[in-house]
């Protein structure tokens, strides 16, 4: 992970690429076949439109969530209040999801309605100060507007697939000595392999903003540490657990497929990383082990395809931080930073 200028850098150049290629693609249809895209647009409008209005309703309903009373956790309400005042944005409705894997997520269609999920198993199992980091996390999902972001880019993919399919479709009557069928067929080409270079960009995107929200959390809490330790162990806590991975998992802080996929690569060579002999990985050795993992070119290749970075590659950043926290004292404006 490198630097956090870097870091923003390459958001920017990522969104101007996603864009770009959009732009690229639509005007090389007008070009090939003279067709219009406006359909095209407008379905994925559309669907876009539905899903940012009962996207809500759908994760509320399959996470199986229910909202806190008033005073039923008073240290989580006040910590959370704590945090939004600090980060300027609005007090979310609370939600604990009753499961015993260690997760949490924020969804809601503006700023000023979103929710804050947290599982049971992450309040059971995590200390305060490693909550605190969960909870500066989908902070910064909040204040960055993660939620409307995303949305907006992953109208970008589903354009190109609408207009690949739908060239292809409309090509398939026609004969291959009829003028213009190769047109068409290299016009549907362009716009499908457009759509695969958009979605691993958007996937590229969907991590840096992970790496953003951690180290907003980083900064609002004063405690890198507290979010590296809880990272760590809710990917080991993921990596365990017996359920299929839910269907919202993009949303969470850690990706289940993600977290079991690094673990157990890890406990394959437990006794190599096992540095006490004790038998059990401690959180410093799953670290050490993660960091090991890192250095293998197909992990790296296979992180491509993954709606968030490896737990690795986000425990270096928050290092990198707290190492400058140590040398340096900060402000309460973590945008100078950021």
């Amino acid at each position: 992970m490198g630097s956090l200028a870097e870091l923003k850098g390459t958001m920017v150049l990522t969104v101007t690429l996603v864009f770009g290629l959009l732009a690229a693609v639509l005007a090389a249809i007008l070009f090939f076949i003279g067709a219009s895209v406006i359909f095209a647009i407008f379905l994925t409008f559309l669907f876009v439109l539905f899903q940012w209005a009962v996207g809500p309703f759908i994760i509320r309903a399959s996470t199986g969530l229910r909202y806190l009373e008033p005073s039923e956790n008073p240290w989580l309400e006040s910590t959370v209040k704590e945090l939004a005042l600090k980060s300027g944005v609005p007090m979310p409705r609370l939600a604990i999801v009753p499961a015993p894997s260690l997760n949490a997520f924020v969804f809601g269609r503006t700023t000023s309605g979103m929710t804050l999920a947290l599982h049971q198993g992450l309040l059971e199992k995590l200390t305060q100060s490693e909550i605190r980091g969960v909870i500066g996390h989908e902070l910064g999902h909040i204040k960055h507007r993660d939620v409307i972001i995303m949305t907006i880019l992953s109208a970008i993919p589903l354009i190109c697939y609408i207009i690949a399919r739908g060239i292809f479709w409309s090509g398939r009557g026609r004969s291959r000595r009829e003028k213009g069928a190769g047109a068409v067929v290299l016009a549907a080409i362009v716009a499908y392999f457009a759509y695969l270079i958009s979605q691993l960009l958007i996937m590229k995107f969907s991590r840096l903003r992970e790496h953003y929200a951690d180290t907003y959390s980083a900064y609002l809490t004063a405690s890198p540490r507290g979010l590296e330790s809880a990272l760590t162990k809710i990917a080991y806590g993921l990596s365990l657990e017996p359920e299929e991975p839910h269907g919202a998992r993009a949303f969470y802080i850690s990706d289940p497929v993600l977290a079991k996929a690094e673990v157990g690569a890890i406990l394959e060579r437990k006794q190599e990383y096992d540095l006490d002999k004790d038998g059990v990985l401690d959180e410093k050795e799953l670290q050490l082990a993660m960091e090991q993992e890192a250095k293998s070119t197909w992990k790296n290749i296979n992180s491509w395809f993954s709606t968030h970075p490896p737990t690795f590659r986000r425990i270096i950043l928050l290092r990198q931080i707290e190492n400058e926290m140590k040398v340096s004292k900060y402000v309460t404006d973590i945008y100078k930073y950021i």
